[in-house]
């Protein structure tokens, strides 16, 4: 949520509630107006699974997937649910979903538990785009 608030109003906000929002957004890219639709969702209602979760990869286009980079169980369920995703998306039409994995709280080195190198050769290793950020700064 902190990264999404941050990109949409270039602002930080350190807590959030546990609550799923949908967000839109025009932005200028190249000269383009892009609309995001984005949909947040927070990490323990990603872990569930069936239809709801079914429902949002369904309704998106691409997927960034943050992991907290002094958590290191956030980043260890990125494996299974780039599968998951790849799985529904890819099967039904062979196309490559765009995905990317964000590590975020670069900010807080001094408590890292999952180093740069790890979260790039995960990207690598699924085929993914791979960023570290910092939403706070």
């Amino acid at each position: 949520a902190a990264l999404t608030v941050r990109f949409l109003t270039r602002r930080f906000i350190g807590e959030y509630g546990d609550m799923e929002f949908i967000y839109s957004h025009n932005l200028t890219v190249d000269g383009r107006e892009i609309l995001f639709h984005i949909w947040d969702v927070p990490n323990s209602q990603q872990a569930e699974e069936g239809s709801s979760e079914e429902k949002r990869i369904q309704w998106a286009d691409s997927f960034v997937l943050v992991y907290s980079i002094c958590d290191r169980a956030s980043f260890n369920i990125l494996p299974l649910k780039i599968q998951f995703i790849k799985a529904a998306k890819e099967g039904q039409n062979q196309e490559k979903v765009p995905i990317v994995i964000v590590g975020n709280k670069r900010d807080l080195h001094h408590q890292r538990v999952v180093s740069s190198e790890e979260g790039r050769l995960l990207a690598l290793s699924l085929d993914c785009g791979f960023y570290e950020v910092s939403a706070a700064e």
